[in-house]
């Protein structure tokens, strides 16, 4: 059996979720590995949306077993919320365990980062400062809600600390200890049964032969050290935080990118092939592209090779899968982003991550196709023009396009 990982190719809102579910009949365990609920994945099944922020996309599968790694940070209010959610729509959730060694969000990373994540975009929903306290060894793990003598002793403390911040520097009201322990000792008393060492129970599924699939949030430009900083997460949703993120490395395993027909983002950040006119309008509105966790316009362009041969290199990707195809129908050309021109030089590899910011990019333009391709089921089905496009991806990148999104439904997909 395979393990897979699967990655955002851009700035995230790829896709991932599409394809991690229909990966998920393939594999035992489901693992998130990485980021927050400040990532939306999204799952059409027989016509109802499922948003999921922090459980694992595999969640809706009852024969498998879903895990929330060690390389979170975890709200625990919105996950009892997501946890809900499932059982008021009737829906039988899988397996579930959370690490002991993820960083909780506490109340007032919601609040700093409020205050603070507007310079760069943020969610507003806490990663950032979150990750911050973890960094700096002064966070807290989801494993301390299990002693609770000790985590009330150290809430006690960082909360008198924090208030003196909020007030001094932000002039903000003080939080309330006491409400603050109440609403934690309810989130021990309902999660208490889902904590464990992740890190060994995937270490032992491994030893028994079990396949894993590991799910990113976010995507590979919005990684801290290889994305476009500082317009970026604060964790690492590229390959290197699949083994920090689990404390697992897979002997055999195939990784995926995953890559819109096209290039969104939301947020604020260089972006060299955004568009402003009417073609981005029929991308925004065909695509639904709106945020999944704040509604946000995502900003919209032609797709850039440049970014994808460099996220390619840095991931390792084995093989693509290409979403949001079905999305281009209706448009007579298509331009593809082949190269940059930056202070009069031209590149087609990703000479430096500052380059970014003042590309103008290179195009190439290739037919489009008017025929609605949501019903094909296999790549021959495809109109000529349209397979054209995802060949010449292909050879650009030098990697095998093997599984194509033609629509939003969960079945609406060819494998190759």
């Amino acid at each position: 059996m395979k393990n897979y990982a699967v990655i955002g190719a851009f700035w995230g809102d790829e896709g991932k979720g599409k394809i991690v579910d229909y990966l998920t009949g393939q594999v035992d365990i489901v693992v998130r590995y990485q980021g927050g609920n400040n990532a939306g994945h999204t799952v059409v099944v027989a016509g109802k949306k499922f948003v999921f922020h922090l459980l694992p996309t595999g969640i809706i599968h009852m024969d498998k077993l879903c895990v929330i790694g060690n390389g979170l940070v975890v709200d625990p209010g919105v996950l009892m919320e997501e946890i809900k959610a499932l059982e008021q729509q009737g829906m039988a959730m899988a397996e579930l365990k959370l690490s002991e060694s993820a960083t909780l969000i506490m109340p007032w990373h919601k609040i700093l980062d409020g205050i603070e994540g507007g310079k760069v975009g943020t969610t507003k929903r806490g990663i950032g400062p979150a990750y911050e306290s973890k960094i700096s060894r002064r966070g807290f793990k989801v494993g301390e809600l299990l002693a609770w003598e000790a985590f009330s002793k150290k809430l006690k403390e960082q909360i008198d600390e924090v208030n003196w911040l909020l007030e001094q520097k932000y002039g903000h009201s003080k939080l309330d200890y006491g409400q603050i322990l109440t609403e934690f000792e309810l989130y021990a008393e309902k999660l208490s049964g889902y904590i464990c060492n992740t890190s060994v129970l995937l270490h032992d599924a491994m030893k028994e032969g079990k396949a894993i699939l590991f799910e990113g949030a976010q995507g590979t430009l919005l990684d801290i050290d290889h994305g476009t900083y500082p317009f970026v997460t604060s964790s690492n949703p590229s390959i290197g935080g699949v083994f920090t993120g689990t404390g697992v490395r897979p002997k055999v395993l195939r990784v995926i990118g995953v890559v819109k027909a096209y290039s969104t983002r939301v947020g604020n950040g260089p972006f060299p092939t955004e568009l402003n006119d009417e073609i981005s309008e029929h991308l925004r509105a065909k695509g639904h592209e709106y945020g999944a966790t704040t509604g946000r316009p995502r900003r919209c362009g032609w797709l850039d090779l440049v970014l994808l041969r460099y996220t390619t290199m840095v991931n390792g990707f084995d093989e693509l899968a290409l979403t949001k195809l079905d999305v281009l129908t209706g448009l007579k050309r298509l331009k593809v982003c082949t190269g940059y021109e930056v202070d009069g030089k031209k590149y087609q590899q990703l000479d430096s991550l500052l380059h970014i910011a003042k590309a103008k990019p290179i195009y190439e333009e290739i037919e489009g196709w008017q025929e609605d391709i949501a019903r094909c089921t296999s790549f021959d089905q495809l109109p000529k023009q349209c397979r054209a496009y995802v060949e010449y991806i292909e050879r650009a990148v030098g990697v095998p396009i093997r599984y194509i999104g033609v629509g939003p439904g969960r079945r609406e997909i060819i494998v190759r």
